[in-house]
């Protein structure tokens, strides 16, 4: 291969891997733009009522008032891991202000140890869990991989392992996101089809919500994974079919997020 071969073959792969950085960079803007939505929704909705004592905005899973606190403390982690959480991501805030960092990360880990164990707590605590024996094993898988990642994360931050620790905090970021990933999940799925196609709306039962359960943390990691895998150790076209399907997601994401937004959340704002 002569030189000038040479240099075409490289210019390639750096055009594949500025595309695959900015689908990538793309996606986890329409995130965060869906998730934090979802905050002012749930900070909206759910604060001023229970700061005026209106407790009845939220159903307790176990009828008592144990399940209703644990409820209300999960509401409020929720904000926090969404609100604070995504801005551990940004490269800017990491390198311009590394304290901030630091301390929203032992904020962020924090919250998440007992935002999974309240979560645990509630999912067992259901007489008739939303979604059926499927809901209940799924969100049992993903409250213990959401506690082993944020470990993982936390254990390799502390070894100066930084590529590491980043790699576990984007696989943390995605299970712990899950229920958010359910939610735009299913209002893509019925804006898709214009219909509740695959399960009883009445009931909240039916093989789309079995597979959702497990899809609502399993595709995203998936989609992780395959960025780590273009980003580090595909060539030129593999790099361009993960671009490629990252935008497939991203497309997906939005109309769930819009979906969502315009249905559920905002309309109760």
């Amino acid at each position: 291969m002569n030189e000038s071969e040479i240099v075409k073959v490289d210019n390639i792969a750096t055009r594949a891997d500025v595309i695959l950085s900015n689908i990538a960079k793309f996606w986890f803007v329409v995130a965060v733009i869906g998730q934090w939505i979802m905050v002012y929704y749930v900070i909206a909705h759910y604060g001023g009522a229970l700061l005026a004592g209106n407790t009845g905005v939220l159903e307790s899973p176990n009828g008592n008032q144990s399940g209703l606190i644990a409820l209300i403390i999960h509401v409020l982690i929720a904000v926090v891991i969404m609100g604070l959480g995504p801005l551990q991501l940004i490269l800017l805030i990491r390198e311009k202000f590394p304290k901030f960092h630091r301390i929203n990360g032992r904020i962020y880990l924090l919250t998440i140890f007992i935002g999974s164990i309240l979560g645990l707590y509630l999912i067992w605590g259901y007489e008739k869990m939303p979604g059926g024996q499927a809901m209940f094993f799924a969100m049992n898988i993903m409250v213990l991989l959401i506690i082993t990642f944020a470990i993982l994360a936390l254990r390799n931050a502390i070894a100066r392992k930084i590529k590491q620790h980043r790699q576990w905090a984007l696989r943390l970021f995605m299970v712990v996101n899950g229920g958010w990933f359910f939610r735009v999940g299913l209002m893509a799925w019925i804006l898709i089809h214009q219909a509740p196609v695959g399960f009883d709306p009445e009931t909240f039962e039916g093989p789309f919500i079995i597979a959702l359960a497990f899809a609502q943390y399993l595709i995203p990691l998936a989609l992780v994974e395959l960025y780590f895998w273009a980003q580090n150790k595909a060539d030129a076209t593999g790099k361009y079919i993960v671009s490629l399907v990252l935008a497939v997601a991203t497309l997906v994401m939005g109309v769930g997020i819009f979906g969502a937004a315009a249905t559920m959340w905002l309309p109760q704002v």
